[in-house]
């Protein structure tokens, strides 16, 4: 096929019968995607109605159409390209009523499942310290994804009185979620296949117009996503599956790897086609990545290469501590800046989100914009939240988190306790929140609150009524706003916040703005159910940045995964902490593997040129332990290595003490002397970049102590959890009522008592 080399062609043109695609890192697998379903539509003449692509995000999944649309110029459209929930979503408003479900179900998010696991354990009386709520979820979750049922999970359980109960919380979770007419996103791929597997006939139906199967990044699926593509793909078994087991990084969200290792014995024909070919990195990156990634055992044997030339050797360096770390890869950047690179090719890349602060602070002393990715998403944010909450009641009257989140916001006068008596005679009678609270005459103890949810309901009930005359998202939006006096208190309240809320709350009514007129366009309807389904799907990112500045990027290994950039940098490869302490100290053999897959993402994340650097002491947990190098560095030929270590600080042993994981600690006073930081607060010429644009000056007070009520210039009002020495400095903790907990060095804070 024109434009694709012999592997890429001989994937594109196998369609009969089961096929494992192996598709190493930059080597072009979406591109195979788009062109084997050209293939089968131009070629073959197969229906596009009876092809399907799964894949993990809808931005994937974006793109993936985009692709399809630009090859084929007629019939694209009829491809159905989704991820695993979206196309169980579409299944279950079909069909959820033969399993006992009604199609205007909601969606329940994280936040969603947390009041809920929170009101379970109080209805059994359980203490949340000994069954705290993200761990149940957890276990909830996890049993979901091994299809387990409470009643299969108290069986698999029998023995342990610790899981019989939480047999007893999944299944009041699940009892609470079906009074809501909830499911969570666990239940989207749950209640599917349980519907397939129940009704026969309704399986059927998307066997035969599935008949073209395609699994994108097959080595990131769970066990409930590979039951699901098994029982679609059993009558035809024209299943094609893409991935890359060398780049299974997401255990802890529940990935098997071992669906892709194990292809060919669950289907025995099955082709496999590799794509070694690299068109994305230098040589000695890839030769860099292949020889870390062949000290695993667990992998299908393969090599990535590429046409391009060799290029510049990886760099190594080790600094003498996370300080000095961070200096130096700043130090790098700049230089690479005044060769005329842009930012935006640039990218700081680390083990954990803690890594981040010393490189964030270096940036801005040195003036280098960069951005974090990773922040608050834009459906998290309270008032969003709120809003969404109140288009979900018009939408499913039954959902009571969000009438629960929305019932005193703004606030009406009714307390916690009038919506816990509530709660409980919702629960003892069998019926929803709401519809306790349109009956709640009969509700006892409710004598002074009756009035103040009866103006809710009525409130409720005429913004309800715009939903069956036809009105406009956008109408029924403002009718809310205004009705229930959202922006109004926020205008009262006058502050700079207020009005950043404000604007949110206008950014969500131009979503709902371009949602409607995306349907207008196509000459559809657009449906409040869809606007929430569209809101509860959109991938974890937040909304596009509007300053197209360029700018440096930071962000975890995970995050940069399917990502690439001319110039990458890798900190923090030591021992414990790449790979992680937590991967060092497991029983399960996979854990230090998957540490090393990780590895191979973030190097193959380089284009043109790597640096890799690593710290000889760091500070842990607030003291400073000494690191050894990470036997990632020492897996790489010295031969594809530039490596260069910096002079240790100490020119002769110091005092250490013993502390955590076995390693010495440096006496403290001994590190102040050596902290760029310290030094750049008392010798401002010891770092020229220091002071410029971020002018820090003096505390204007240095008398802080537990318990006080500060005001931060930029944080607002908070308390003070603790201080203590940092050498010559103090570090201060202060939960922000705002923001969460910060900590600070106390000669870089501008606050002040209140």
């Amino acid at each position: 096929m024109i434009g694709l080399n012999d592997k890429q062609s001989e994937a594109c043109c196998y369609t009969d019968g089961p096929l494992l695609i192996l598709a190493g890192a930059g080597s072009g697998k979406t591109r195979v995607i788009t062109h084997r379903i050209a293939y089968l539509m131009g070629e073959l003449n197969v229906n596009p109605y009876n092809i399907l692509a799964i894949t993990f995000t809808n931005k994937a999944a974006k793109e993936m159409r985009e692709r399809v649309d630009k090859i084929i110029e007629t019939g694209a459209e009829g491809v159905w390209i989704s991820t695993f929930h979206s196309m169980c979503v579409r299944i279950l408003r079909k069909h959820i009523e033969c399993i006992g479900g009604t199609r205007d179900f909601s969606i329940y998010d994280t936040d969603e499942q947390k009041v809920v696991m929170k009101e379970t354990l109080k209805y059994l009386n359980l203490d949340p310290k000994l069954y705290p709520e993200r761990a149940m979820l957890a276990a909830i979750s996890k049993a979901k994804e091994e299809y387990m049922s409470p009643d299969d999970y108290e069986k698999a359980n029998a023995t342990s009185f610790r899981g019989q109960q939480i047999a007893d919380i999944y299944r009041e979770y699940q009892k609470r979620l079906k009074i809501s007419n909830a499911l969570d996103f666990d239940d989207l791929i749950y209640q599917t296949i349980f519907l397939f597997e129940t009704n026969p006939d309704v399986l059927a139906e998307y066997q035969e117009r599935f008949k073209y199967i395609m699994v994108d990044e097959y080595q990131d699926t769970n066990h409930t996503q590979f039951l699901i593509v098994k029982q679609l793909a059993a009558k035809y078994r024209n299943l094609c599956v893409v991935g890359d087991d060398d780049q299974s990084i997401y255990k802890f969200r529940g990935a098997n790897i071992y669906n892709i290792l194990n292809f060919e014995e669950e289907y025995t024909e099955a082709k496999v086609v590799k794509l070694e070919q690299n068109y994305r990195s230098t040589g000695n990156i890839l030769n860099t990545a292949n020889a870390v990634i062949a000290n695993n055992e667990g992998r299908k044997d393969k090599t990535l290469w590429t046409d391009k030339e060799d290029g510049e050797k990886i760099s190594f360096h080790k600094y003498s501590d996370e300080y000095k770390e961070a200096e130096g890869v700043v130090s790098k950047i700049k230089q690479i800046k005044r060769t005329g690179v842009d930012l935006d090719n640039i990218a700081i890349l680390y083990r954990t989100n803690a890594q981040s602060r010393t490189f964030e602070e270096k940036l801005i002393y040195e003036n280098i914009p960069y951005k974090l990715v990773g922040g608050t998403n834009f459906y998290s944010r309270k008032e969003v939240r709120d809003i969404v909450s109140y288009l979900k009641i018009l939408a499913n009257p039954s959902d009571t988190n969000a009438v629960k989140r929305i019932i005193n916001v703004p606030r009406r006068g009714i307390g916690d306790t009038t919506v816990t008596k509530i709660s409980d005679f919702a629960a003892d009678n069998g019926m929803s929140f709401y519809d306790a609270l349109l009956d709640i005459e009969e509700v006892p103890g409710m004598a002074r609150a009756a009035e103040k949810i009866r103006k809710f309901t009525e409130m409720m009930e005429s913004i309800r009524e715009k939903t069956h005359d036809g009105s406009f998202l956008t109408e029924i939006f403002d009718e809310i706003v205004e009705k229930t006096g959202y922006v109004n208190e926020l205008n009262a309240e006058g502050t700079d916040e207020a009005r950043a809320r404000i604007e949110n709350i206008n950014e969500l009514k131009n979503k709902v703005a371009i949602f409607e007129q995306d349907k207008q366009d196509n000459e559809e309807e657009a449906t409040l159910t869809e606007l929430l389904e569209d809101i509860a799907l959109v991938a974890d990112v937040d909304a596009e940045d509007t300053d197209d500045s360029s700018k440096v990027t930071l962000m975890t290994l995970h995050s940069a995964k399917g990502l690439e950039f001319p110039y990458v940098f890798i900190g923090g490869m030591e021992e414990g902490l790449f790979p992680s302490s937590m991967a060092l100290d497991s029983d399960d053999p996979d854990a230090l593997e998957e540490e090393r897959r990780l590895c191979y993402v973030g190097i193959t994340r380089a284009m043109e040129k790597l640096y890799l650097s690593a710290a000889s002491q760091r500070m842990v947990r607030g003291t400073t332990c000494l690191s050894d190098t990470s036997r990632f560095i020492k897996e790489i030929p010295k031969h594809y290595l530039d490596a260069e270590e910096t002079e240790t600080v100490f020119s002769k042993p110091k005092t250490f003490t013993n502390v955590g994981y076995g390693r010495p600690k440096m006496a403290q006073n001994d590190y102040a002397k050596n902290n760029p930081y310290t030094k750049a607060k008392n010798d401002p010429a010891a770092n020229p970049g220091f002071g410029k644009s971020f002018p820090m000056g003096a505390p204007l007070t240095d008398n802080y102590a537990p318990g006080d009520t500060v005001k931060h210039i930029k944080f607002g009002k908070g308390v003070v959890k603790s201080v203590t020495p940092a050498g010559s400095d103090k570090e201060i903790v202060v939960d922000f009522e705002r923001v969460g907990e910060k900590r600070m060095f106390l000669s870089l804070v501008k606050m002040k008592k209140i």
